[in-house]
């Protein structure tokens, strides 16, 4: 998928209105849903009728559709904003774009290359790339589009046995060795299986940063998996594994459990008091689209990139590409904060 998505997408294109060079992304298999969904709402640029993917004839069939006023195809209207001319066309947009799977370190190295326009990352770019916050700011524009709820998950079989809830100390315990069976945490007496993610995943990064306390800390896994499709996979096949991944990946045959932190006992539950949708989580994170500032875009963020990012920004993009992938949406001052880092519209 990541050779396929990459294909003919070198540099940057054009900032000028009108450019119709494709837009490229690549990064993290975390916001690769978001990206990707809105890469393929793009590419079809469905007309306001089609009453699914953009539009409605009563305006109650798409979510966010209702903040929206336009008689324009999906990307004819985004784009429109930056100055691009609308084709009227279904699958003909101003301009296409692209995203390839892969890691969010490769993501943040791709972006810094100018092999792609965007990069996608599910950690910071100060701990995937070893930088300093001042050269972050220097030379790039971190777009966050979301958040996740980063859940711990178990298999099936050891959550059905009582392991329901850990601690922060007994998970920080299990991934730095020094606990090594279920029966240890109140499970039966069988060898964890730790599984762990690749060293330049965002999920990896920001695990160790948010639950170890470094984002280089050791940690002592049995495997580790490049994408959470791996991970979820090898929870799901196995009857005493652990493991770390997005929200998005959760489904049948594995639980994510309740974590104590310090007293606050956060659920996977969105209807609990303290859940790991709150802000607060100490394992919640931001979902990163960054964008390089060089000659060609000193403000960091050219015409295609921004309309492209100011769909993910609105109402409809966060009901439809953040929400329904099952992922966080950003508050209201959130949003406006970051619409506040897009060039201005024409």
């Amino acid at each position: 998928m990541g050779a396929a998505g990459l294909a003919g997408c070198l540099g940057s294109g054009s900032s000028d209105s009108g450019s119709s060079d494709t837009l490229s992304a690549e990064g993290s298999s975390t916001v690769y849903p978001i990206s990707n969904t809105g890469s393929s709402y793009w590419n079809s640029n469905s007309p306001p009728d089609d009453g699914e993917y953009w539009g409605s004839s009563d305006e109650s069939t798409v979510p966010g559709w209702d903040q929206i006023e336009t008689d324009k195809n999906i990307a004819d209207y985004f784009a429109g904003l930056y100055g691009f001319e609308a084709t009227g066309e279904r699958s003909n947009p101003p301009f296409s774009t692209q995203v390839a799977l892969s890691h969010s370190g490769t993501g943040c190295e791709a972006v810094r290359d100018g092999l792609v326009d965007i990069g996608n990352s599910s950690g910071p770019i100060t701990a995937e790339l070893d930088i300093s916050e001042d050269e972050r700011d220097e030379n790039y524009v971190d777009h966050v589009v979301g958040r996740d709820g980063q859940p711990v998950f178990v298999s099936q079989e050891i959550y059905d046995s009582g392991v329901e809830q850990l601690t922060g100390e007994e998970i920080r315990g299990i991934y730095q060795g020094d606990i090594s069976n279920w029966s240890e945490v109140g499970g039966p007496d069988r060898e964890i299986y730790a599984v762990g993610r690749a060293e330049g995943s965002g999920t990896d990064t920001t695990f160790r940063l948010n639950m170890l306390g470094d984002a280089k800390a050791e940690m002592e896994v049995d495997t580790r998996l490049g994408q959470n499709q791996q991970v979820q996979q090898t929870l799901q096949d196995n009857d005493n594994a652990i493991g770390y991944m997005a929200l998005a990946f959760s489904g049948s045959g594995i639980q994510a459990v309740a974590i104590d932190f310090d007293g606050t006992v956060y659920e996977p539950d969105p209807d609990a008091e303290n859940t790991i949708f709150d802000a607060e989580y100490p394992l919640n994170r931001d979902l990163h689209m960054y964008t390089r500032i060089n000659d060609d875009t000193p403000d960091g963020t050219d015409k295609r990139e921004a309309a492209f990012l100011n769909m993910f920004l609105t109402d409809f993009g966060q009901q439809v590409f953040v929400e329904d992938e099952n992922y966080i949406t950003l508050p209201t001052a959130d949003l406006e904060a970051e619409r506040e880092k897009l060039p201005d519209q024409e």
